[in-house]
């Protein structure tokens, strides 16, 4: 969306059936529009880690960006500060956040290759990028959690997270990178 005023609109519209737990606007102000403890439909189709009706399963933060600017610093202030709260309120671990486009590859880019993950990451509140040694990507990919959906969807996706300016056809930084971030999956489990 535009805005702030029309991600809200959208999100409190009933015809529109979408809709999230929480709001960011530009300013950082942070706008809790449905309670934590009840079902959002902000997710939409997708899987993550094996589990469909991620709506069910998780807390839904919209930020105001349109997707062709860098979000604000107040914006991510607020996101860091709100994201943090929920993970401790709700022990959720850094593994266990990610975005629309890593849970529907074939259908969302949001938040798309502007947003800071490397920022949450190095806060605790996100996976950090990570590499080892050169690995079969799509077995890397399933150890993450992305869905299974067309090879270059899922290549997409994951660097719209760890390697968000890369382009051509998968590489062996893919695949390195896809190896260390799914090791530290493995050692968290």
């Amino acid at each position: 969306m535009a805005s702030a005023a029309l991600a809200r609109a959208r999100l409190c519209d009933p015809q529109a059936e979408v809709s999230a737990h929480w709001l960011i606007d530009e300013q950082g102000r942070a706008e809790a529009l449905v309670p934590e403890d009840r079902r959002a439909w902000h997710a939409g189709a997708g899987s993550w880690r094996g589990r469909d009706d991620v709506n069910s399963r998780s807390i839904g933060i919209e930020l105001a960006n349109p997707g062709d600017r860098p979000f604000a610093a107040a914006q991510m202030d607020a996101l860091c500060a709100l994201l943090g709260d929920i993970m401790a309120r709700w022990s959720i671990p850094a593994k266990a956040v990610i975005g629309h486009s890593d849970m529907a590859p074939d259908r969302k880019s949001d938040p798309g290759p502007r947003f800071d993950w490397e920022r949450l990451a190095r806060q605790g509140l996100a996976l950090p990028s990570a590499c080892a040694e050169d690995a079969d990507f799509r077995g890397s990919l399933d150890r993450i959690g992305y869905p299974d959906c067309a090879a270059a969807d899922r290549l997409a996706a994951f660097r719209l997270r760890f390697r968000p300016w890369a382009t051509g056809p998968e590489s062996q930084q893919d695949r390195r990178v896809a190896a260390g971030v799914a090791a530290l999956i493995c050692a968290d489990a």
